[in-house]
C-alpha cells in the first residue's frame, strides 16, 4: 500500500512541476486537432512535424481552420517508463454509470484531441457501452481491444473502462495519424487491421467493415445535427427574449462537420 502512494505521490509531482508542452495544436475543420512541434507550409499542404521518432503527417493547407498553442501538461518518457517498473496493485474494474462513462471520455478526448462524440461513437459500434464485452475473435472491453494491441498500448486489465478507452483512443489517434487523419481510413483499420487498408488501398471490400465505418458515420453525424439544432434553437429563443441581458463575452465552441458517409478508396 505504501509503495503505491509513492507511485502516484511521484506522478502528481512529475504532472506538477513539468511545464507545458512545448508544442502547437492544428485545428482541422473536422473537429480534429494535431499536435506538432513545427510546421512548414509547400503550396496547398502543409507539413506537421509530429516529434522525435514520430515522423510527419501532410495535410491539406485548405483543412486547417487555425493553430493554437497545446497546454496540455506532459510527462518525460524517460520518467514514465522508470514509473512503469513499479508495481502497483491491480485494481478491479469498476463499472461505471453512464454518466460516469461520459467523464472518462471527455477527460480522454482533451488528451488525445479528438471529439468525445466520436469516441463515444466508437464505442457504440463496438461494445454497445457494455465493459464486459467479448467478441467471438476474442477482442475485449468497450473499444474491444484485440489482446495482442492491448499489450502493446500498455492496458493490462481490457475490462477496466478507464484504461480501455484510454488504449481505444490512443490506438485510433495512432491511425489517424498513420493516414494523415482521413477519418474513414483509419476506422477501416481499427475493425480490419492497417494491412487490409494497405492492401486494397482504403476501405477493404468487407461487409462487416463497410457496414462498420458507415455505422459510426451515420452514428456521429446524428450527433452533430442534433447539436446543431439545439444550438440554432437556443440561438432563436435568446434572439426573441430581447430584455434579458446578455453576457458580455460569449465564446462558443465550433461544432465540426459531419463526416462524409463516402468510404475513402
Amino acid at each position: 500500500m505504501l509503495r503505491s502512494c509513492k507511485v502516484e505521490i511521484m506522478l502528481a509531482l512529475l504532472l506538477l512541476a513539468l511545464p507545458a508542452a512545448g508544442t502547437d495544436l492544428a485545428i482541422l475543420h473536422n473537429g480534429f486537432s494535431i499536435p506538432h512541434e513545427r510546421r512548414e507550409t509547400v503550396g496547398s499542404v502543409t507539413r506537421l512535424y509530429l516529434g522525435a521518432d514520430k515522423g510527419y503527417v501532410d495535410i491539406s493547407t485548405a483543412q486547417i481552420e487555425r493553430f493554437e498553442k497545446d497546454l496540455s501538461p506532459t510527462v518525460a518518457p524517460a520518467l514514465l517508463a522508470g514509473l512503469k517498473n513499479q508495481k502497483a496493485p491491480q485494481l478491479k474494474p469498476q463499472n461505471l454509470k453512464p454518466q460516469d462513462l461520459n467523464e472518462v471520455i471527455n477527460t480522454i478526448s482533451d488528451r488525445h484531441h479528438i471529439d468525445p462524440d466520436f469516441i463515444s461513437s466508437v464505442i457504440h459500434a463496438e461494445s454497445g457501452f457494455n465493459p464486459r464485452a467479448v467478441s467471438p475473435k476474442g477482442a475485449q472491453g468497450l473499444m474491444q481491444l484485440m489482446p495482442g494491441t492491448a499489450s502493446k498500448l500498455g492496458v493490462s486489465n481490457a475490462f477496466d473502462p478507464r484504461a480501455n478507452v484510454e488504449g481505444g483512443t490512443r490506438y485510433l489517434t495512432e491511425l489517424l495519424q498513420r493516414y494523415n487523419f482521413d477519418v474513414i481510413k483509419a476506422l477501416a483499420a481499427y475493425n480490419a487491421g492497417p494491412l487490409r487498408v494497405q492492401q486494397y488501398g482504403g476501405v477493404p471490400p468487407y461487409q462487416e467493415t463497410r457496414a462498420y465505418v458507415a455505422r459510426i458515420v451515420r452514428d456521429y453525424n446524428r450527433k452533430k445535427i442534433a447539436q446543431r439544432k439545439a444550438a440554432a434553437a437556443s440561438a432563436k429563443n435568446n434572439g426573441n427574449q430581447k430584455a434579458l441581458p446578455q453576457p458580455a463575452v460569449a465564446r462558443q465552441a465550433a461544432l465540426p462537420p459531419a463526416l462524409s458517409s463516402q468510404a475513402s478508396r
